[in-house]
């Protein structure tokens, strides 16, 4: 049976044992098919440390919206990122923020393809 790791080899620490323990009952089958789904919707950390550092050029939040924290997200934005703060510190917690959103995806992807037996 393949492993979660040489499906998707970019997934890396944290995220990966999330999704080795997630996954480990799979077959074949619900592997790849969870794998697919996965990687259509997960969000890649670069990309949230990419829309953060936008906050510097007076476009804050747009990592929020983008990991469906809207309400955050237009606080940031007309709030200029919190006075900058809350832009500094998402840069500092970027891959947490992009995990948090990853493992809220998986689980749904889980209960979706458990649910359908």
């Amino acid at each position: 049976m393949a492993k979660i790791y040489e499906i998707m080899p970019d997934i890396q620490g944290e995220e990966m044992l999330f999704l080795q323990n997630l996954t480990q009952d799979y077959s074949e089958e619900k592997l790849r098919n969870f794998s697919n789904i996965y990687r259509a919707r997960r969000k890649d950390p670069q990309l949230i440390l990419l829309l953060t550092l936008l906050g510097f050029l007076g476009f804050a939040g747009i990592h929020r919206i983008m990991i469906n924290q809207i309400g955050m997200g237009i606080l940031y934005f007309f709030t200029g990122g919190l006075c900058l703060i809350g832009t500094i510190v998402d840069l500092v917690n970027y891959q947490s923020l992009s995990f948090g959103f990853n493992r809220i995806v998986a689980t749904e992807i889980h209960a979706m393809i458990s649910g359908s037996k």
